[in-house]
């Protein structure tokens, strides 16, 4: 999911709530007005009428009021695809079972005075302005695709009618920009740039900066159906396909439709949307709270690395002066923080003198026993408090505090083609196969259980890792 949907989608909710608290102070300063209503005057301030302090007070709480009525009702979907007409009249219709809620709120408060037309004018100003804002939200958001920013790159595979009334479809919906598409024999799609044969898909995928992969084509073996499946995971790409193309693990599956046609979307992961919101709020407060309150600790380890050798505090810069990258999510490299623990100018040596000491299978590199580690490092790796930097790293963006471990760029040059779909998430602090036998493990084996953790996410699992973390820690499993 586009971050510019995230954005706009989480804007309504206090947009929302903002124009409720508009609406009844504007209703407020319109019944003091008196003569409102032609011909009718009405007392301007009654004996025993609320000031206007305990109005803003009440509005919050009919804000918040409105904002899970619309939560609950599905209204802050972060892909919104409704038309600006039909978002209106579900507003509208979802805010009638808000106004029965505010009226049973004051039914069973009774010693509370409320003016009904300030109730009445205030409702009616809220809905009206909740309207007026989704509607300049969306002139918005769409301005900015029109001049490309949060565009998805969309690419059709198939030539036939289903793909020709997708693609009519997408090209009417400015969220989409459809490259073109890729198909065997002679059929086409009018309107659309026909980008070759299916064997291109790769090169085009390239060249096109496609994000988001369509299938209709029903030529394809289902070995050749599931190699593009494959390959769309390894990619970090969108993947949708019409019903009954092939057979298919039915976890995180999205039923889309476009055009008429139900398009199923296979997410490689329950890591979007809300789920995406949830981790990433919970990563900032935890890895915020955990800075603070392990400062301490860090001025301790700090004073302990100066004193055991000579070198700086953290690991952060290679030999000549580049900086320590590592691979983070899509590929992006980020700055990697985590104390010294090795004598000071040695990593070039894990793959020189010490390369053949190298004890694992696959693309890392692992050294038993490595000479290059300082006594105070080997206290440091056996408590894992050489990774507590990464916390900096999870408040900044680049990490989470739970996820497969980040590499090397040199390792993840040497992965192979499944390899890649450790990549469709941020690394972590911690993950699945650092609680289950950490550098013991195969990296086929670890590779295997970072991919479980990335199709099957959730709160309670990421939940369960951290406490079985702080288990393996307090046991002292040392790591190499």
């Amino acid at each position: 999911m586009k971050r510019s949907e995230i954005a706009f989608g989480l804007l309504r909710i206090p947009v929302d709530f903002a124009m409720v608290v508009l609406g009844f102070l504007l209703g407020y300063k319109l019944r003091l007005q008196g003569d409102f209503i032609p011909g009718k005057q009405f007392e301007v301030i009654p004996a025993n009428f609320l000031p206007v302090e305990d109005y803003f007070r009440f509005s919050l709480l009919f804000g918040a009021m409105l904002v899970a009525v619309f939560f609950f009702f599905g209204l802050y979907r972060l892909r919104n695809t409704e038309g600006g007409l039909r978002e209106s009249r579900s507003v509208i219709k979802h805010s009638l079972v808000w106004m029965l809620m505010v009226m049973s709120y004051f039914f069973i408060t009774r010693e509370i005075f409320f003016s009904r037309l300030v109730l009445i004018f205030g409702a009616i100003l809220a809905v009206f302005l909740i309207i007026l804002a989704r509607i300049l939200l969306r002139s918005i958001e769409h301005l900015l695709l029109d001049a490309g920013i949060g565009q998805r790159r969309v690419l059709l595979l198939g030539a036939n009618k289903i793909s020709q009334r997708i693609a009519d479809r997408l090209q009417k919906d400015p969220h989409y920009h459809v490259v073109g598409y890729l198909a065997e024999g002679s059929k086409r799609i009018t309107n659309l740039k026909f980008l070759g044969s299916l064997k291109e898909l790769r090169r085009m995928v390239r060249k096109n900066k496609v994000e988001s992969i369509i299938q209709t084509s029903r030529e394809l073996s289902t070995v050749e159906d599931h190699e593009i499946l494959e390959f769309c995971r390894e990619s970090q790409l969108e993947y949708r396909f019409v019903p009954d193309i092939l057979e298919v693990e039915r976890s995180n599956v999205e039923i889309e439709p476009i055009g008429g046609y139900p398009l199923i979307h296979l997410k490689p992961t329950p890591l979007d949307g809300w789920g995406r919101i949830y981790k990433r709020s919970a990563d900032v407060a935890i890895s915020g709270l955990g800075l603070v309150l392990l400062s301490p600790l860090f001025l301790i380890i700090a004073l302990g690395i100066k004193v055991d050798s000579t070198g700086p505090i953290f690991f952060t810069r290679l030999e000549d002066g580049s900086p320590a990258f590592r691979i983070g999510q899509n590929g992006k490299k980020f700055k990697f923080f985590k104390f010294r623990s090795m004598k000071h100018n040695t990593h070039h040596l894990r793959y020189g003198e010490l390369a053949e000491q190298n004890h694992r299978k696959g693309p890392l590199v692992k050294i038993k026993n490595d000479p290059r580690i300082t006594g105070f490092g080997r206290w440091l790796r056996k408590t894992s408090f050489d990774e507590l930097p990464n916390l900096w790293n999870v408040f900044k963006g680049d990490m989470s505090l739970a996820g497969p471990r980040p590499h090397l760029p040199e390792e993840v040059d040497n992965y192979e083609g499944h390899h890649h779909f450790l990549l469709t998430i941020k690394p972590g602090i911690t993950g699945l196969s650092q609680i289950s036998g950490r550098s013991d493990l195969d990296f086929e084996e670890e590779v295997r259980l970072d991919s479980y953790y990335i199709k099957h996410w959730s709160p309670w699992l990421d939940l369960k890792i951290l406490i079985k973390t702080c288990l393996v820690v307090l046991k002292g499993k040392a790591a190499d």
